[in-house]
C-alpha cells in the first residue's frame, strides 16, 4: 500500500507561499525598548519591600511582595487549581498532572526572549510576578506550603511528575537545588520524579551532576529555536539576549552523558519561522542522540516582542506533530519522509493504514513532555491550553474524541470519510 500523502486541496492551500505555514521573513521580532534605569532589577519591588503573606494572586491591585526563590516559587494556574491554592475549572480536562515550578526573583527573568511573557523588556510595564507566561497567571507560593500538600499523599496525588523551571538570574542554579532538596526530604522521587528544565547560560557540568545525585530524573533544555539563525534573532544578541545556541547544545550534551537515554530532551517551538523540514530534522538529531522532544505550537504571547506576529497555522502544527510522533515512537526517519520546495511534509514515509491507526489513536495531537505514569508516549506536562485557546486547541491536554479526530484530518488535509467506506 503506498504511503500518504497531501491531498489535491491541502497541495494547492501550500501553493500559496505563506497560507499554511510561518514563513522566516514574516516572523521578525520588534527591537526592544530601552528600560529606565530607575525600573531596571525590580526596582519597584524592592524600594516599596512589601513583606510576602501567604499566596499571591498575581495582578490583584495589591503591591507585588518582595518573593525570592527557594523560599517562593511560582506555579501555572493549572497547578495551582489541581493543588487545591486556586479555585476554577478547566475546559474538558482535570487540571494538569505536572506540578510546574517557576523560580521567582523582584529582578526577574534577565534574559529578554521574543516570545515570552517574562523577559527582561516587560519591566517598566509589569513587575515580574505579576508577568503572564504560557498565556496564564502564575500565583506564587511559599515553597514549604507547596510540599507540605503534596507529602500528605504523594502516591496518590494527581501529579505525576514535577518540574523546576529555572530563569537566567545569577541565584537561578543555586536556588534549584535548594528547591529540589527541599522536594526530596519530604517526598520521595521513585512516587513523583522531578524533571529539570534548565537555565544552560548560567550553568556548568558539574551543576547538571549535582541535580542528578539530588534526584532529579529528567532533564531538559528549551532550545526553542529550531535553527541557529531563529535562535539568535529570537533569544541572542537579536534582542538583547544572553543566550546562545553552543552554549545550549554544551549543556544538552553533558545531560545525554550525566542523565542517559530516553532521561534528556529539548523544548521546541514550531512556526517562528523555520520549515517543517529544520524541525523534523532537529527532532531526529535529538532521537539519534538517545534523547526526545518536547513540542510547542507557536501562540503569541501578550506583551511578547512578538504579540503581532500569527499564531502557528494549524495545518502547519498538525503535519510537524504527526512526524514528530512518528520518529519519536514509531521507528520512522525524516529521510523517510517526503518534503516539498518550501520543507514541508508531503510524505510521511508510513503506509496509509498503519497512519490511519496512529492518527485514530489521538496520542500524535496530545500535548509533549516529559512522559507520566501511563506511557512513555503520553506526557505527564500537558500545559492545558498553554499554545491555542480552547476553541482552536493545538495541543490537546484530553485524548481527543471522534469530532476532535475529524477536525485533525481535515487539518492535516487527510480525507475525513474513509476511502473504502
Amino acid at each position: 500500500m503506498s504511503c500518504l500523502k497531501l491531498t489535491e486541496t491541502a497541495s494547492n492551500a501550500a501553493a500559496s507561499h505563506g497560507a499554511d505555514f510561518n514563513p522566516f521573513e514574516a516572523m521578525q521580532p520588534r527591537a526592544p525598548s530601552p528600560t529606565p534605569t530607575e525600573l531596571r532589577n525590580g526596582a519597584r519591588v524592592k524600594r516599596d519591600d512589601v513583606a510576602p503573606q501567604g499566596v499571591y494572586l498575581p495582578n490583584n491591585n495589591v503591591l507585588t511582595p518582595h518573593m525570592r526563590s527557594p523560599d517562593y516559587v511560582q506555579l501555572s494556574t493549572a497547578a495551582a487549581m489541581t493543588l487545591g491554592i486556586m479555585p476554577g475549572r478547566m475546559h474538558r480536562c482535570e487540571c494538569t498532572r505536572c506540578l510546574n515550578l517557576l523560580l521567582t526573583y523582584p529582578e526577574g527573568c534577565r534574559a529578554n526572549c521574543a516570545y515570552c511573557g517574562l523577559a527582561r523588556h516587560r519591566e517598566a510595564e509589569r513587575d515580574y510576578a505579576d508577568r503572564n507566561f504560557i498565556r496564564v497567571d502564575w500565583p506564587a507560593v511559599p515553597m514549604e506550603q507547596i510540599i507540605e500538600i503534596v507529602a500528605r499523599d504523594p502516591i496518590n496525588s494527581p501529579f505525576h511528575r514535577m518540574c523546576i523551571s529555572m530563569i537566567t538570574h545569577p541565584r537561578s542554579d543555586d536556588d534549584t537545588v535548594q528547591v529540589l532538596r527541599a522536594w526530596t526530604r519530604r517526598i520521595d522521587p521513585s512516587a513523583i520524579p522531578v524533571s529539570i528544565l534548565s537555565n544552560p547560560t548560567t550553568m556548568t557540568r558539574d551543576d547538571v551532576v549535582r541535580l542528578k545525585d539530588l534526584g532529579a530524573d529528567i532533564f531538559t533544555v528549551a532550545l526553542d529555536a529550531a535553527t541557529p539563525e531563529i535562535f539568535d534573532r529570537t533569544r541572542g544578541k537579536g534582542v538583547q539576549s544572553p543566550h546562545k545556541w553552543s552554549k545550549y547544545w554544551e549543556i544538552l550534551m553533558h545531560a545525554r552523558d550525566v542523565f542517559g537515554p530516553q532521561k534528556f530532551g529539548a523544548h521546541i517551538i514550531v512556526g517562528m519561522g523555520e520549515t517543517e523540514h529544520d524541525v523534523l530534522a532537529l527532532v531526529q538529531k535529538l532521537v539519534d542522540l538517545g534523547g526526545h522532544s518536547h513540542m510547542f505550537c507557536f501562540f503569541p504571547e501578550k506583551g511578547s516582542l512578538m504579540d503581532h506576529l500569527p499564531a502557528t497555522p494549524r495545518d502547519q502544527w498538525r503535519r510537524v506533530q504527526l512526524a514528530r510522533y512518528l520518529i519519536d515512537y514509531a521507528g520512522v526517519r525524516v529521510d523517510q519522509m517526503r518534503f516539498d520546495e518550501v520543507g514541508r511534509v508531503i510524505d510521511y514515509g508510513m503506509a496509509r493504514s498503519d497512519l490511519d491507526r496512529i492518527i485514530a489513536e489521538g496520542i500524535a495531537f496530545r500535548t509533549s513532555g516529559c512522559p507520566g505514569k501511563f506511557r512513555d508516549d503520553l506526557s505527564a506536562c500537558d500545559r492545558p491550553y498553554g499554545d491555542s485557546p480552547p476553541s482552536n486547541i493545538a495541543s490537546f491536554p484530553f485524548q481527543p474524541n471522534g469530532n476532535d479526530l475529524r477536525k485533525i484530518r481535515r487539518q492535516l488535509g487527510i480525507p475525513v470519510v474513509r476511502e473504502d467506506s
